[in-house]
């Protein structure tokens, strides 16, 4: 998330100011040290957390690059340094084999670690604060019982002043909220199913909902997209789906397999489809669905397409798209993605669409596919006037938007 230096400074130094001697008590009352925790509990009930954890998408974050399942050390990086996720395993020194039932609802209720320290909120407290006690202790049975993993935690690596944890007392005090809004309307057993899995067990506003100065979430604009990385979450609302052609069978698609015919999941989203979102049962992914639409889901859109556009982006598209995704945008099924209803043409917003453009897109796996073709990058084969050109090509012909596109936009994304 990015948030202004000077801002959090302020921030800092009220937050300490205001609850720091509270805090600092707590601190010293911290544990440290304690029993290895043994738990026992029923097969159904480890059974029953393993799908919690992959529901809550548990191992997108808390497992590194090539590493074990689990054990920490992916890096999130923000414009003030770097979060480490940690060891989950059971490990008693690394992990967290000395944690309690009571410890562990703690940290995903509060944000406080077994040590009384606050954790940073990209650790989703902030929306796990809903979950109930229930599911939090059918989790910590369900990682209680997995391999320990002596995998050393990373330290976090913030600058000052962001590098104080007290502060997020204060933080806390001013954005932690027992629920969340909703982004659609319904009062469905579907719908409310849906809410807790998607607001709560998902998680899906910490990406897709807009951040404010000091890093909360902007709960006024609840879904309606966010750049937390180079590729940005897109709108989610319902009239945003329903305008980008998203109905209900092709969120199911996308979300049980990652991909439909509105496209395929890339960067930031994949993980989240193949750890998490293609494990739900078929009735939680229909009530996911539901909830994102809403009870009364609105029809999509149908854009006004251009199939005969010219101009400068044609070219460039015949010489360097065409082989690919067809003279007509259709695309090879199950293969490469059609350009004809493809969502991510129809965002208001074109920086996704440059950033793949410029970047590529690797080749990804997919339940019941061998593997999505990868895309080549072509910021070494354009410039920016041929590139705008060429995303503009691509908005009006297939997307319905306005060629409006200017080489500033692609400069400032390479």
């Amino acid at each position: 998330m990015k948030i202004g230096r000077l801002g959090l400074l302020v921030f800092a130094i009220v937050a300490i100011a205001g609850v720091g001697g509270y805090f600092a008590l707590n601190l010293l009352r911290g544990k440290t040290g304690g029993p290895v925790q043994v738990v026992n509990a029923p097969p159904e009930v480890v059974a029953r957390g393993k799908y919690l954890a992959e529901a809550s998408d548990c191992a997108a974050c808390h497992t590194a690059p090539d590493g074990a399942p689990f054990a920490g050390g992916l890096g999130m990086q923000s414009s003030f340094g770097t979060i480490y996720a940690t060891n989950i395993t059971s490990d008693p020194d690394d992990g967290i084999g000395r944690w309690s039932a009571e410890d562990f609802w703690r940290a995903l209720h509060d944000g406080v670690r077994r040590d009384g320290q606050q954790l940073y909120p990209a650790m989703p407290y902030t929306s796990y604060r809903g979950m109930t006690r229930a599911d939090s202790d059918a989790i910590y049975a369900y990682l209680m019982q997995l391999r320990p993993m002596k995998v050393a935690n990373r330290k976090t690596d913030l600058d000052f002043p962001f590098n104080i944890r007290l502060a997020m007392r204060g933080w806390n005090l001013l954005f932690l909220h027992d629920r969340l809004p909703a982004a659609s309307t319904g009062d469905s057993a579907g719908w409310e199913r849906g809410r807790y899995l998607v607001n709560v067990l998902g998680h899906c506003g910490e990406c897709h909902t807009p951040r404010g100065i000091v890093g909360e979430m902007e709960l006024s604009r609840v879904f309606t997209g966010f750049a937390l990385g180079r590729v940005a979450a897109p709108d989610i609302t319902p009239a945003a789906l329903a305008d980008r052609g998203w109905d209900a069978a092709g969120l199911r698609a996308f979300l049980g397999g990652g991909l439909a015919k509105q496209g395929s999941a890339f960067s930031d989203m994949h993980p989240v489809v193949m750890l998490s979102t293609t494990r739900l049962t078929a009735e939680d992914l229909g009530a996911v669905t539901i909830f994102l639409l809403g009870d009364a889901p609105q029809p999509p859109a149908q854009v006004a397409t251009d199939p005969a556009a010219n101009g400068p982006g044609r070219s460039s598209y015949l010489a360097l798209c065409a082989g690919c995704h067809g003279l007509e945008g259709q695309g090879v099924p199950n293969t490469i993605v059609a350009m004809r209803q493809n969502s991510t043409l129809r965002l208001a917003d074109p920086r996704n669409l440059i950033v793949a453009m410029l970047d590529g897109i690797r080749a990804e796996n997919f339940p019941h596919l061998e593997s999505m073709q990868a895309m080549p990058g072509f910021a070494d084969k354009l410039d920016d006037e041929q590139a705008a050109a060429l995303v503009n090509y691509l908005r009006v012909t297939w997307g319905g938007r306005k060629g409006d596109v200017a080489p500033g936009d692609v400069r400032a994304l390479r």
